[in-house]
């Protein structure tokens, strides 16, 4: 059996094999906000290199030229995002991320089975620079980071979670994850190779977002069940 990754390991191989373009997934549009279900395995926003142009971004605008992208998921991670159709919308929903009034779950499967039944890790995370895009927790100079759980049941010695981020920094859930013990199944950068190996993707789902609505400031939730 593996031992338990410390994260500080280097990166394994990054292999850029989007999913096919289909239909827009749209879960709702209107005419201010584009609301998508993004596929695992896609860049939210383009790389660094020709060969990652195909992104989430790119194929919004082939259908809708003004998308314009407000916040990110992780190109492995999967679930509820929203973009902007507007300058006004872009602003106004940029705006309540940063002020943290937006309201977002994710539903997780990790490694091992986890004994509580909720609790929140409160770690400070920053960049592994030698080893990016790798993070890690460091207390001396990580930002705050803070992750609510909650056990949704446990079998086969996998658990299936669900997860409130309070902050929103880079790789927090699946760093979070990793300081308990438990690495979410299938996750590249994070995962030891049992954990790895346990699933063809990486089990991370924005399950659903909550925030108000540009034109007219009412409250809206949007959801994404986990397709794992």
């Amino acid at each position: 059996m593996s031992g338990p990754s410390t994260g500080r390991e280097q990166p394994r191989p990054f292999v850029y094999t989007p999913p096919p373009a289909g239909p827009l997934p749209i879960i709702h549009v209107d005419d201010h906000i584009l609301v998508l279900d993004k596929p695992s395995g896609l860049l939210t926003v383009p790389g660094n290199r020709p060969d990652r142009a195909d992104c989430l971004e790119a194929r919004a605008r082939r259908d809708y030229p003004t998308a314009r992208i407000i916040h990110r998921l992780d190109m492995d991670t999967s679930g509820v995002i929203v973009l902007a159709l507007t300058a006004h919308a872009q602003a106004h929903i940029g705006k309540q991320f940063e002020k943290r009034m937006t309201t977002k779950s994710y539903i997780a499967r990790v490694w091992g089975v986890m004994t509580e039944a909720s609790g929140r890790v409160d770690q400070p995370i920053i960049t592994d620079w030698p080893n990016r895009p790798k993070q890690m927790i460091d207390h001396d100079r990580g930002r705050p980071a803070q992750t609510d759980w909650q056990v949704l049941e446990s079998a086969d010695g996998m658990t299936r979670v669900r997860l409130t981020p309070k902050t929103g920094r880079s790789h927090q859930l699946r760093v979070h994850l990793l300081h308990l013990g438990h690495p979410i199944l299938g996750d590249n950068l994070y995962a030891h190779a049992e954990a790895l190996a346990a699933s063809d993707r990486l089990c991370l789902h924005a399950e659903t977002l909550g925030l108000r609505h540009p034109d007219g400031g009412a409250a809206v939730c949007f959801e994404s069940p986990a397709p794992f």
